[in-house]
């Protein structure tokens, strides 16, 4: 059996060394039109297997110094830049104890070596319903600065989502900085996913849960989903129901119900749209019992 394998197809790479540098090369009135990318783990090879068209300019966000930091304090919570890799994410002690659902779903994906150079703003720029950043992210409040030359704005990341490999990012915008809101210290984060093997797959769903419980009482829950609509969802009729309700087996059954029904999910070759709602439950229910139990 031979293998071959494509060329990358041409195009003009360009590191810049500043934001406004980068800025500026998006601006460009470009024939071909310009992208940028950081970890390029998603983007090089569709652009190799010609899934995506080449633009003119690839611009590669690498080469700019200081954005790779996350920083955490008690009052404002987390901040991290564009540059952080999934890898960082995973192993950060700050984000393991205070906001571990997102530790959970960085450990998740892929393998080894794209955590590694693959970013956590990548995975959310590339706007796939089954990244697995996303239903975490929805689930600790995070929001977004996008950059451009004309200024910056905040965005909420339940806003940011417009369908399959579709943001409000305009073509001129950089994600600039991912920020989430500290949690309350008594609560708990579960991110479980279902995929066809353990490791390197997408999801065929994915469940995040963040639980604040006091004394037996829900005070607070938020539950994503991922993979079963055309963008990670927030559940919020779901959630409903155990907010500020005494937790018991019954009204956990109660959410998983509801959230599968809050699900929109198709049928693909992965799996059929059936399964998918099944899995919805069982997974929701799993989050949140761990949650409660942890």
């Amino acid at each position: 059996m031979v293998t071959y394998y494509r060329k990358l197809p041409k195009f003009d790479y360009r590191m810049p060394k500043t934001v406004k540098e980068a800025l500026e090369l998006l601006s460009k009135k470009a024939k071909g039109g310009v992208k940028v990318f950081a970890g390029g783990t998603d983007l090089v090879p569709k652009l190799r297997s010609r899934e995506v068209e080449a633009p003119e300019i690839l611009v590669d966000l690498k080469g700019i110094p200081k954005l790779d930091y996350i920083q955490y304090n008690a009052k404002n919570g987390l901040r991290f830049g564009p540059l952080v890799t999934i890898s960082e994410i995973e192993n950060s002690p700050l984000i393991r104890d205070h906001f571990s659902v997102l530790a959970q779903a960085a450990h998740s994906m892929a393998s080894p070596q794209v955590r590694n150079r693959g970013t956590i703003a990548g995975n959310i720029c590339n706007a796939v319903p089954s990244a697995d950043s996303a239903p975490a992210l929805l689930t600790l409040n995070a929001r977004l600065k996008l950059v451009s030359l004309k200024g910056e704005r905040m965005v909420k990341i339940e806003d940011f989502f417009k369908g399959p490999n579709e943001t409000v990012l305009s073509g001129r915008e950089i994600l600039r900085e991912v920020k989430v809101p500290p949690l309350p210290a008594k609560s708990k984060g579960v991110y479980l996913k279902l995929s066809p093997r353990r490791a390197m797959d997408l999801a065929i769903v994915g469940v995040a849960v963040v639980l604040i419980q006091e004394d037996g009482v829900c005070r607070d829950i938020r539950v994503a989903l991922g993979a079963v609509a055309p963008t990670p969802i927030r559940v919020k009729k779901a959630e409903d129901i155990l907010r500020g309700q005494r937790v018991s087996d019954e009204l956990i059954d109660k959410v998983a119900e509801v959230a599968s029904q809050e699900a929109r999910p198709i049928d693909d070759h992965r799996a059929s749209a059936e399964y998918r709602r099944e899995m919805v439950a069982i997974l929701v229910r799993r989050a949140i019992s761990q949650a409660v139990r942890s």
